[in-house]
């Protein structure tokens, strides 16, 4: 009873421990290497930011810092003009569709 135990217990040990190194096939691993290139397109590449009077990709609906209350703002995505607005009904400043 005890041996089988033991032996158990080595089994669910061995099980927990990763192995060392694991060799992909040149196929998988070039693949795996081009999957961050592909998907980092504009949208990635842009980031939040004032631009003079303006303030670039910025997200619609999303709050506005206090530098840019009413002033005007372009969408990362759509590349749309939204105005950083405060209306009673929702009472934040948000980017609003301008």
């Amino acid at each position: 009873m005890l041996k089988n135990l033991l032996v158990s217990a080595a089994l669910v040990g061995s099980a927990l421990i990763a192995p060392a190194a694991v060799a992909l096939p040149a196929s998988a691993a070039t693949l795996h290497a081009q999957a961050p290139a592909v998907s980092a397109g504009v949208h990635t590449a842009c980031q939040y930011r004032q631009d003079g009077k303006v303030w670039r990709c910025i997200t619609p609906g999303a709050f506005c810092p206090k530098a840019a209350r009413g002033k005007y703002g372009y969408a990362k995505v759509t590349n749309r003009k939204y105005r950083c607005l405060y209306k009673s009904s929702d009472p934040y400043w948000r980017w609003r569709r301008a």
